[in-house]
Protein backbone atom coordinates (compact mmCIF):
# COMPACT_ATOMS: atom_id res chain seq x y z
CA UNK A 1 0.00 0.00 0.00
CA UNK A 2 1.27 3.63 -1.00
CA UNK A 3 1.97 5.78 1.90
CA UNK A 4 2.57 9.68 1.94
CA UNK A 5 3.12 12.16 4.65
CA UNK A 6 0.47 13.31 6.84
CA UNK A 7 -0.33 16.99 6.44
CA UNK A 8 0.59 18.95 3.08
CA UNK A 9 3.88 21.00 4.53
CA UNK A 10 5.35 17.63 5.40
CA UNK A 11 5.14 16.14 1.64
CA UNK A 12 8.41 16.87 0.96
CA UNK A 13 9.94 15.21 4.69
CA UNK A 14 11.37 12.13 3.97
CA UNK A 15 11.80 11.41 7.36
CA UNK A 16 8.86 12.39 8.51
CA UNK A 17 7.38 9.66 10.40
CA UNK A 18 3.69 9.79 10.59
CA UNK A 19 2.03 8.38 7.47
CA UNK A 20 -1.25 7.63 5.99
CA UNK A 21 -2.05 5.27 3.33
CA UNK A 22 -3.30 7.48 -0.55
CA UNK A 23 -6.53 7.94 -0.87
CA UNK A 24 -8.22 4.97 -3.09
CA UNK A 25 -11.90 5.77 -4.85
CA UNK A 26 -14.52 4.06 -6.80
CA UNK A 27 -17.20 5.62 -8.92
CA UNK A 28 -20.29 3.11 -8.33
CA UNK A 29 -23.92 2.99 -10.05
CA UNK A 30 -25.14 5.10 -12.52
CA UNK A 31 -27.91 8.16 -12.66
CA UNK A 32 -29.41 9.52 -10.49
CA UNK A 33 -28.01 6.37 -8.11
CA UNK A 34 -24.36 7.11 -8.98
CA UNK A 35 -22.01 7.00 -5.98
CA UNK A 36 -18.28 7.72 -4.78
CA UNK A 37 -16.74 4.74 -2.87
CA UNK A 38 -13.85 5.93 -0.71
CA UNK A 39 -12.59 2.30 -0.25
CA UNK A 40 -9.81 2.68 1.60
CA UNK A 41 -11.02 5.44 4.34
CA UNK A 42 -11.08 3.05 7.62
CA UNK A 43 -7.39 2.62 6.89
CA UNK A 44 -7.13 6.61 6.76
CA UNK A 45 -8.94 7.17 9.42
CA UNK A 46 -6.86 4.77 11.59
CA UNK A 47 -3.58 6.93 10.44
CA UNK A 48 -4.84 10.17 11.47
CA UNK A 49 -6.26 8.36 14.68
CA UNK A 50 -10.15 9.62 13.98
CA UNK A 51 -13.43 7.73 13.36
CA UNK A 52 -14.08 7.12 9.62
CA UNK A 53 -17.27 8.73 10.12
CA UNK A 54 -15.84 12.06 11.12
CA UNK A 55 -14.44 12.20 7.53
CA UNK A 56 -16.73 10.85 5.37
CA UNK A 57 -19.44 13.36 7.14
CA UNK A 58 -17.22 16.16 6.23
CA UNK A 59 -16.90 15.36 2.33
CA UNK A 60 -21.00 15.34 2.70
CA UNK A 61 -20.93 18.90 4.08
CA UNK A 62 -18.05 20.14 1.88
CA UNK A 63 -19.79 18.69 -1.04
CA UNK A 64 -23.12 19.34 0.11
CA UNK A 65 -23.76 15.80 -0.72
CA UNK A 66 -25.37 13.29 1.12
CA UNK A 67 -22.55 10.73 2.69
CA UNK A 68 -23.14 7.53 4.87
CA UNK A 69 -20.28 5.36 6.85
CA UNK A 70 -21.76 2.10 7.20
CA UNK A 71 -19.91 0.64 10.68
CA UNK A 72 -20.71 -2.98 10.19
CA UNK A 73 -19.15 -3.19 6.65
CA UNK A 74 -17.07 -0.42 6.78
CA UNK A 75 -17.86 1.59 3.76
CA UNK A 76 -18.01 4.79 2.87
CA UNK A 77 -20.20 6.43 0.46
CA UNK A 78 -21.10 9.88 -1.00
CA UNK A 79 -23.57 10.68 -3.48
CA UNK A 80 -22.47 12.13 -6.77
CA UNK A 81 -19.06 11.34 -9.02
CA UNK A 82 -15.88 12.67 -7.40
CA UNK A 83 -12.59 12.83 -8.62
CA UNK A 84 -9.80 11.52 -6.20
CA UNK A 85 -7.85 14.40 -6.32
CA UNK A 86 -10.71 16.99 -5.29
CA UNK A 87 -11.52 14.27 -2.23
CA UNK A 88 -7.64 14.13 -1.29
CA UNK A 89 -7.47 18.35 -1.16
CA UNK A 90 -10.84 18.27 0.95
CA UNK A 91 -9.04 15.36 3.82
CA UNK A 92 -6.11 17.94 3.35
CA UNK A 93 -8.39 20.40 5.18
CA UNK A 94 -9.76 17.79 7.28
CA UNK A 95 -6.71 17.24 8.54
CA UNK A 96 -5.99 21.04 9.28
CA UNK A 97 -8.65 21.89 11.45
CA UNK A 98 -9.06 19.07 13.47
CA UNK A 99 -5.79 16.60 13.59
CA UNK A 100 -2.90 18.84 13.33
CA UNK A 101 -1.84 20.36 16.63
CA UNK A 102 -2.34 24.60 15.65
CA UNK A 103 1.28 25.26 17.61
CA UNK A 104 3.60 22.53 16.32
CA UNK A 105 1.86 21.04 13.87
CA UNK A 106 2.08 17.22 15.12
CA UNK A 107 -0.53 15.45 14.29
CA UNK A 108 -0.91 13.12 17.76
CA UNK A 109 -3.61 15.10 18.94
CA UNK A 110 -6.72 14.12 20.79
CA UNK A 111 -10.42 15.61 20.35
CA UNK A 112 -11.46 17.05 23.89
CA UNK A 113 -15.04 18.28 24.51
CA UNK A 114 -15.57 20.93 27.22
CA UNK A 115 -18.70 21.59 29.69
CA UNK A 116 -19.66 24.25 27.50
CA UNK A 117 -19.73 21.95 24.18
CA UNK A 118 -16.31 23.67 22.74
CA UNK A 119 -14.04 21.36 20.79
CA UNK A 120 -10.17 20.98 21.51
CA UNK A 121 -7.20 19.49 20.28
CA UNK A 122 -5.00 19.04 22.75
CA UNK A 123 -1.10 18.01 21.43
CA UNK A 124 0.27 14.92 23.18
CA UNK A 125 3.67 16.28 22.34
CA UNK A 126 4.26 19.91 23.17
CA UNK A 127 0.76 20.22 25.14
CA UNK A 128 -0.75 23.24 23.68
CA UNK A 129 -4.73 22.84 23.41
CA UNK A 130 -6.28 24.14 20.17
CA UNK A 131 -10.16 25.42 19.75
CA UNK A 132 -11.20 24.45 16.82
CA UNK A 133 -14.01 26.80 14.86
CA UNK A 134 -17.72 25.88 15.81
CA UNK A 135 -18.76 27.42 12.74
CA UNK A 136 -17.72 24.42 10.77
CA UNK A 137 -20.86 22.37 10.21
CA UNK A 138 -19.10 19.11 11.17
CA UNK A 139 -18.90 20.23 15.20
CA UNK A 140 -22.17 19.52 15.62
CA UNK A 141 -21.85 15.54 14.13
CA UNK A 142 -18.61 15.34 16.09
CA UNK A 143 -20.56 17.03 19.86
CA UNK A 144 -23.59 14.44 18.82
CA UNK A 145 -21.28 11.41 18.39
CA UNK A 146 -18.13 12.14 20.22
CA UNK A 147 -14.70 10.04 20.01
CA UNK A 148 -14.59 7.04 21.97
CA UNK A 149 -11.89 7.77 25.15
CA UNK A 150 -8.97 5.51 24.97
CA UNK A 151 -8.59 3.25 28.16
CA UNK A 152 -5.66 1.54 27.01
CA UNK A 153 -3.18 3.72 28.22
CA UNK A 154 -4.96 4.17 31.67
CA UNK A 155 -4.40 -0.07 31.70
CA UNK A 156 -0.73 0.70 30.87
CA UNK A 157 0.11 3.31 33.71
CA UNK A 158 -2.13 1.00 36.19
CA UNK A 159 0.25 -1.82 34.97
CA UNK A 160 3.83 0.18 35.47
CA UNK A 161 2.73 1.60 38.94
CA UNK A 162 1.88 -2.10 40.13
CA UNK A 163 5.25 -3.73 38.23
CA UNK A 164 6.95 -0.81 40.36
CA UNK A 165 5.35 -1.86 43.75
CA UNK A 166 5.72 -5.15 42.70
CA UNK A 167 9.94 -3.72 42.78
CA UNK A 168 9.90 -2.38 45.75
CA UNK A 169 8.56 -5.08 47.64
CA UNK A 170 11.20 -7.39 46.07
CA UNK A 171 14.01 -5.14 46.90
CA UNK A 172 12.70 -4.82 50.61
CA UNK A 173 12.34 -8.85 50.90
CA UNK A 174 15.97 -9.00 49.33
CA UNK A 175 17.25 -6.88 52.05
CA UNK A 176 15.35 -8.44 54.82
CA UNK A 177 17.25 -11.86 53.51
CA UNK A 178 20.32 -10.49 53.32
CA UNK A 179 20.13 -9.63 57.17
CA UNK A 180 18.92 -12.30 57.96
CA UNK A 181 22.17 -14.53 56.53
CA UNK A 182 24.18 -11.62 58.33
CA UNK A 183 22.80 -12.49 61.67
CA UNK A 184 22.81 -15.95 61.47
CA UNK A 185 26.95 -16.01 60.37
CA UNK A 186 27.31 -13.93 63.64
CA UNK A 187 25.08 -16.63 65.49
CA UNK A 188 26.65 -19.55 64.28
CA UNK A 189 30.40 -17.74 64.42
CA UNK A 190 29.72 -17.25 68.42
CA UNK A 191 28.20 -20.54 68.79
CA UNK A 192 31.13 -22.24 67.32
CA UNK A 193 33.61 -19.96 69.27
CA UNK A 194 31.99 -20.97 72.30
CA UNK A 195 31.82 -24.72 71.59
CA UNK A 196 35.88 -24.40 70.97
CA UNK A 197 36.31 -22.75 73.97
CA UNK A 198 34.18 -25.72 76.07
CA UNK A 199 36.31 -28.20 73.71
CA UNK A 200 39.76 -27.12 74.28
CA UNK A 201 39.16 -26.39 78.50
CA UNK A 202 37.56 -30.43 78.68
CA UNK A 203 40.56 -31.66 76.90
CA UNK A 204 43.11 -29.36 79.16
CA UNK A 205 41.01 -31.00 82.50
CA UNK A 206 41.36 -34.39 80.90
CA UNK A 207 44.99 -34.48 79.27
CA UNK A 208 46.48 -31.98 81.09
CA UNK A 209 49.99 -33.61 81.11
CA UNK A 210 49.52 -34.20 77.85
CA UNK A 211 49.71 -31.13 76.86
CA UNK A 212 52.59 -30.24 79.23
CA UNK A 213 54.35 -32.61 77.07
CA UNK A 214 53.70 -30.81 73.61
CA UNK A 215 55.98 -28.45 72.44
CA UNK A 216 55.26 -24.62 72.54
CA UNK A 217 55.74 -24.46 68.53
CA UNK A 218 52.52 -26.98 68.58
CA UNK A 219 50.52 -24.44 70.80
CA UNK A 220 51.45 -21.62 68.68
CA UNK A 221 50.48 -23.12 65.40
CA UNK A 222 47.00 -23.75 67.03
CA UNK A 223 46.50 -20.50 68.13
CA UNK A 224 47.38 -19.26 64.17
CA UNK A 225 44.77 -21.72 63.30
CA UNK A 226 42.35 -20.61 65.42
CA UNK A 227 42.60 -17.03 64.66
CA UNK A 228 40.78 -16.19 61.54
CA UNK A 229 37.54 -18.00 63.21
CA UNK A 230 38.06 -15.37 65.93
CA UNK A 231 38.54 -12.28 63.45
CA UNK A 232 35.78 -13.46 61.35
CA UNK A 233 33.31 -10.45 60.93
CA UNK A 234 30.99 -12.55 57.74
CA UNK A 235 30.81 -10.00 55.09
CA UNK A 236 32.22 -7.03 56.80
CA UNK A 237 35.20 -5.18 54.46
CA UNK A 238 37.68 -3.62 56.88
CA UNK A 239 38.69 -0.10 55.10
CA UNK A 240 41.29 2.70 55.97
CA UNK A 241 40.40 6.37 55.81
CA UNK A 242 43.37 7.47 53.11
CA UNK A 243 42.01 11.12 53.01
CA UNK A 244 44.46 14.06 54.56
CA UNK A 245 42.42 14.90 57.56
CA UNK A 246 42.13 11.39 58.77
CA UNK A 247 45.92 11.29 57.99
CA UNK A 248 46.68 14.12 59.64
CA UNK A 249 44.44 12.71 62.88
CA UNK A 250 46.06 9.88 63.01
CA UNK A 251 49.84 11.57 62.89
CA UNK A 252 48.86 13.87 65.77
CA UNK A 253 47.87 10.58 67.99
CA UNK A 254 50.84 8.28 67.03
CA UNK A 255 53.72 11.04 66.78
CA UNK A 256 54.77 14.09 69.10
CA UNK A 257 53.79 17.58 69.29
CA UNK A 258 57.28 18.55 67.29
CA UNK A 259 57.17 15.23 65.14
CA UNK A 260 53.20 16.42 64.13
CA UNK A 261 54.04 19.66 63.09
CA UNK A 262 57.15 18.79 60.64
CA UNK A 263 54.89 16.06 59.08
CA UNK A 264 52.13 18.47 58.97
CA UNK A 265 54.43 20.96 56.85
CA UNK A 266 55.79 17.95 54.84
CA UNK A 267 51.95 17.35 53.75
CA UNK A 268 50.87 20.95 53.68
CA UNK A 269 53.05 21.72 50.77
CA UNK A 270 51.34 19.19 47.97
CA UNK A 271 48.03 21.08 49.26
CA UNK A 272 49.54 24.82 49.02
CA UNK A 273 50.62 23.85 44.87
CA UNK A 274 47.29 22.44 44.26
CA UNK A 275 45.56 26.02 45.77
CA UNK A 276 48.49 28.40 43.76
CA UNK A 277 48.00 26.30 40.33
CA UNK A 278 44.28 26.59 40.76
CA UNK A 279 44.74 30.34 41.74
CA UNK A 280 46.69 30.72 38.46
CA UNK A 281 44.26 28.83 36.25
CA UNK A 282 40.69 30.53 37.86
CA UNK A 283 43.05 34.03 37.30
CA UNK A 284 44.07 33.35 33.88
CA UNK A 285 40.58 31.92 32.92
CA UNK A 286 39.08 34.89 34.52
CA UNK A 287 41.58 37.57 33.38
CA UNK A 288 41.27 36.65 29.22
CA UNK A 289 37.00 35.67 29.35
CA UNK A 290 35.30 38.89 28.65
CA UNK A 291 32.11 40.23 30.47
CA UNK A 292 29.21 38.89 28.99
CA UNK A 293 26.80 42.12 27.99
CA UNK A 294 30.95 42.48 25.47
CA UNK A 295 30.32 39.02 24.38
CA UNK A 296 26.63 39.53 23.60
CA UNK A 297 27.97 42.36 21.61
CA UNK A 298 30.54 40.66 19.93
CA UNK A 299 28.59 37.91 18.81
CA UNK A 300 25.92 40.40 17.50
CA UNK A 301 28.61 42.25 15.97
CA UNK A 302 29.48 38.95 14.12
CA UNK A 303 26.03 38.10 12.80
CA UNK A 304 25.60 41.55 11.57
CA UNK A 305 28.79 41.38 9.23
CA UNK A 306 27.15 38.18 7.61
CA UNK A 307 28.88 35.42 8.62
CA UNK A 308 27.34 31.65 7.53
CA UNK A 309 27.23 29.03 9.69
CA UNK A 310 29.95 27.33 8.71
CA UNK A 311 31.93 30.16 9.50
CA UNK A 312 30.53 30.61 12.79
CA UNK A 313 32.23 27.59 14.48
CA UNK A 314 35.97 29.66 13.47
CA UNK A 315 34.91 32.66 14.52
CA UNK A 316 32.94 31.65 18.11
CA UNK A 317 36.11 29.24 19.06
CA UNK A 318 38.41 32.48 19.14
CA UNK A 319 36.21 34.51 21.58
CA UNK A 320 37.94 34.34 25.26
CA UNK A 321 34.70 32.55 26.76
CA UNK A 322 33.54 29.19 28.10
CA UNK A 323 31.48 27.24 25.45
CA UNK A 324 28.28 27.80 27.99
CA UNK A 325 29.00 31.61 28.11
CA UNK A 326 29.45 31.30 24.02
CA UNK A 327 26.19 29.65 23.70
CA UNK A 328 23.99 31.81 26.00
CA UNK A 329 25.30 34.32 24.24
CA UNK A 330 24.62 33.09 20.20
CA UNK A 331 21.02 32.03 21.73
CA UNK A 332 20.17 35.49 23.04
CA UNK A 333 21.16 37.55 19.98
CA UNK A 334 19.47 35.04 17.68
CA UNK A 335 16.51 35.32 19.44
CA UNK A 336 16.65 38.70 21.16
CA UNK A 337 13.21 41.03 20.59
CA UNK A 338 11.05 37.73 19.61
CA UNK A 339 7.77 38.32 21.03
CA UNK A 340 5.67 35.41 19.49
CA UNK A 341 6.13 32.29 17.17
CA UNK A 342 9.87 31.05 18.55
CA UNK A 343 9.01 27.56 17.27
CA UNK A 344 9.23 28.85 13.52
CA UNK A 345 12.47 31.24 14.29
CA UNK A 346 14.13 27.74 15.64
CA UNK A 347 13.38 26.39 12.14
CA UNK A 348 14.66 29.04 10.04
CA UNK A 349 18.06 29.81 12.24
CA UNK A 350 18.67 26.01 12.97
CA UNK A 351 22.01 26.04 10.91
CA UNK A 352 23.55 28.40 13.23
CA UNK A 353 22.02 26.11 16.15
CA UNK A 354 23.56 23.10 14.97
CA UNK A 355 26.86 25.26 14.70
CA UNK A 356 26.86 26.39 18.04
CA UNK A 357 26.22 22.28 18.90
CA UNK A 358 29.17 20.98 16.97
CA UNK A 359 31.33 23.79 18.73
CA UNK A 360 33.33 22.97 21.87
CA UNK A 361 33.11 18.88 21.83
CA UNK A 362 29.21 19.25 20.73
CA UNK A 363 27.45 18.75 24.01
CA UNK A 364 23.43 18.82 23.25
CA UNK A 365 23.05 20.22 27.29
CA UNK A 366 24.82 23.61 26.48
CA UNK A 367 22.05 24.41 23.80
CA UNK A 368 19.20 23.06 26.46
CA UNK A 369 21.03 25.38 28.72
CA UNK A 370 20.95 28.53 26.96
CA UNK A 371 17.76 28.00 26.30
CA UNK A 372 16.62 27.61 29.99
CA UNK A 373 18.72 30.94 30.57
CA UNK A 374 16.76 32.76 27.63
CA UNK A 375 13.39 32.14 28.91
CA UNK A 376 14.13 32.90 32.75
CA UNK A 377 15.40 36.44 31.07
CA UNK A 378 12.23 36.90 28.87
CA UNK A 379 9.09 37.56 28.07
CA UNK A 380 6.10 34.73 29.16
CA UNK A 381 5.62 34.29 25.71
CA UNK A 382 9.28 31.99 25.41
CA UNK A 383 8.90 30.46 28.87
CA UNK A 384 5.19 29.43 27.23
CA UNK A 385 6.82 28.03 24.05
CA UNK A 386 9.45 25.84 25.17
CA UNK A 387 7.81 22.59 24.12
CA UNK A 388 6.93 23.62 21.31
CA UNK A 389 10.75 25.05 20.98
CA UNK A 390 12.35 21.63 21.87
CA UNK A 391 9.68 19.65 19.72
CA UNK A 392 11.09 21.86 16.81
CA UNK A 393 14.59 20.85 17.55
CA UNK A 394 13.93 16.76 18.18
CA UNK A 395 12.21 16.96 14.88
CA UNK A 396 15.03 18.96 12.94
CA UNK A 397 17.59 16.24 14.90
CA UNK A 398 19.67 18.78 16.58
CA UNK A 399 18.37 17.71 20.07
CA UNK A 400 18.20 13.63 20.99
CA UNK A 401 15.57 12.58 23.57
CA UNK A 402 18.38 11.09 26.17
CA UNK A 403 19.64 14.84 26.69
CA UNK A 404 16.60 16.62 26.94
CA UNK A 405 15.24 14.28 29.91
CA UNK A 406 18.69 14.12 31.42
CA UNK A 407 18.51 18.28 31.48
CA UNK A 408 15.04 18.07 32.04
CA UNK A 409 15.59 15.88 35.33
CA UNK A 410 19.07 17.99 36.61
CA UNK A 411 16.82 21.23 36.24
CA UNK A 412 13.91 19.45 39.12
CA UNK A 413 17.24 18.79 41.14
CA UNK A 414 18.89 22.28 40.88
CA UNK A 415 18.16 25.53 42.00
CA UNK A 416 15.47 26.83 39.62
CA UNK A 417 13.50 23.47 40.23
CA UNK A 418 10.79 25.96 41.17
CA UNK A 419 10.84 27.60 37.96
CA UNK A 420 7.69 27.21 35.34
CA UNK A 421 9.99 25.62 33.12
CA UNK A 422 10.16 21.96 34.14
CA UNK A 423 5.96 22.62 33.79
CA UNK A 424 5.91 23.95 30.84
CA UNK A 425 8.23 21.50 29.43
CA UNK A 426 6.41 18.42 30.87
CA UNK A 427 4.04 16.84 28.18
CA UNK A 428 7.15 16.87 25.59
CA UNK A 429 9.23 14.62 28.20
CA UNK A 430 6.08 12.48 28.73
CA UNK A 431 5.37 12.37 25.69
CA UNK A 432 9.04 11.29 24.48
CA UNK A 433 8.41 8.82 27.72
CA UNK A 434 5.54 7.28 26.47
CA UNK A 435 6.45 7.20 22.82
CA UNK A 436 9.44 5.09 23.80
CA UNK A 437 7.62 2.73 26.38
CA UNK A 438 5.21 2.42 23.24
CA UNK A 439 7.61 1.46 20.52
CA UNK A 440 9.52 -1.36 23.18
CA UNK A 441 6.30 -2.95 24.00
CA UNK A 442 5.95 -3.42 19.51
Amino acid sequence: MALQNIGAGNSDDAFYRYKMPKMITKIEGRGNGIKTNIVNMVDIAKALARPASYTTKYFGCELGAQSKFDEKVGTSHVNGAHDTPKLAGLLENFIKKYVQCYGCGNPETEIVITKSQMIQLKCAACGFVSDVDMRDKLTTFIIKNPPETKKGSKDKKAMRRAEKERLKEGEVADEEQKKMKKEVKKKGSSTSKDETTKSTSTKKKTSGSDEDRTSPTRNLVDEKEEAPDEDDDGDVQWQTDTSLEAARQRIQEQLSAVTADMVMLSTNEPEKKEKAANKISNGSENGNSMHYGKLVREVKAMLNKGILPNELQSHMVALPASAQEKTNALYEVLFEGIEKGFAKEVIKKRSYLSAAVAMEGGSQLLLLRAIEAFCLKSTSNALKEIAIVLKALYDADLLEEEHIVKWYQEGLKGNNKSSKIWKNAEPLINWLQNAESESEEE
